[in-house]
């Protein structure tokens, strides 16, 4: 017999999920990692060698995401927030020190991302040696389109990204120019940590980032997986 549920001192926050393409099911999120400068020209634009550094990491929290083609609302304490158009990756298994060549075994499916960012928040966090949630993991910080199984659509290794903000092409690159691979990045985070079934893998973003400004229609794609369009308010 099981034990009864612990009495909550206040209510317990529901679960997040992400829509899955063509289903009612959704998919449940555990935790959101997120791959620093993993693409070489974006790395120029921000001022760092492209060379092959060990990948690093940071999060968001799974409260940060905004799914279902939800406005974007601009935060407070910004004047600068940045687009940046990603691959996500979602995980139906994890474990630790996986080996790159079982860990795309690990992946469930595929999204578009974008990782918005309060860029002077993070330039003032970076000259002081200080953490980036302040700039990353704010509310509605990450819109995101549905999940798309691998069983589908396979594991993507090349194909467009872009970004447009009111029809102008902000960013475009493709995922060949990713510095870490997805299989790499998975096997390099499960030496930090224990990867588990639904985590949500921001892969990174190619170059052309920028601000955004109220009223602007964002609109993401990346070949083979999905599309994205959401709203500055």
């Amino acid at each position: 017999m099981k034990d009864p549920a612990p009495e909550l001192v206040i209510p317990a926050p529901g679960p997040v999920t992400l829509p899955v393409a063509g289903a009612t099911a959704r998919f449940p999120v555990h935790r959101v990692y997120c791959v620093g400068r993993n693409y070489a020209a974006h790395a120029v634009e921000m001022g760092h060698d492209p060379d092959r550094d060990p990948p690093f990491f940071f999060q968001k929290n799974p409260s940060n995401l905004a799914s279902d083609g939800a406005d974007f609302p601009y935060p407070p304490m910004t004047g600068d927030v940045h687009h940046e158009i990603e691959l996500m990756v979602a995980l139906g298994a994890g474990g630790s020190d996986i080996p790159v060549e079982r860990a795309r075994d690990c992946v469930w499916g595929y999204g578009v991302g974008i990782d918005m960012t309060r860029r002077d928040l993070q330039a003032e966090a970076k000259k002081l040696g200080r953490p980036w949630e302040s700039a990353k993991a704010f509310e509605h910080s990450a819109p995101c389109g549905p999940i798309i199984p691998a069983a589908e659509i396979g594991h993507p290794d090349e194909g467009a990204i872009w970004l447009k903000v009111d029809g102008a092409m902000r960013q475009e690159g493709d995922l060949a120019q990713l510095i870490w691979k997805v299989p790499e990045v998975i096997a390099e985070l499960s030496r930090l940590f224990e990867l588990r079934a639904g985590d949500i893998i921001m892969t990174g973003t190619p170059a052309g980032v920028g601000p955004v400004q109220r009223g602007e229609v964002l609109e993401g794609n990346i070949d083979g997986v999905g599309t994205l369009t959401t709203r500055v308010v």
